[in-house]
């Protein structure tokens, strides 16, 4: 579990490097919509981090098998929604914004299985 607390910790000390970023870096230079998207994977990719530590943390004291892949797809998640995110605002590709659901779809997931999991626990 304290791979958990370790990911999210690392997670969350991007999610402040990609804010201050985008706060500072990008304002110039991209359109005021594209900082609102860029800000939008910051703020999700920030909370999701959080959630990993929370997990990592209560791995302590539920089995593994209830906190392991609720885990994953809230990684998964950060990488798809907000990745997509960043990438769409950074490189252009505005394809990228029809992925972002899938992301979503597994921060979802992974909170409804934690849930689910410690209902059954």
């Amino acid at each position: 579990m304290k791979t958990w607390i370790i990911t999210g910790a690392i997670l969350m000390a991007l999610a402040v490097v990609l804010g201050a970023f985008g706060a500072h870096g990008l304002k110039s230079r991209v359109s005021p919509e594209d900082l609102v998207i860029f800000e939008t994977g910051v703020r999700y990719h920030s909370i999701h981090a959080l959630g990993l530590i929370f997990l990592g943390i209560m791995g302590f004291h539920y089995q593994a098998e209830v906190i392991q892949i609720p885990a994953v797809l809230l990684s998964v998640g950060i990488l798809i929604f907000s990745g997509s995110l960043y990438i769409l605002v950074l490189s252009g590709i505005r394809w990228m914004g029809a992925i972002t659901p899938l992301g979503g779809v597994a921060f979802i997931a992974g909170w409804l299985l934690l849930a689910y999991r410690l209902i059954k626990s």
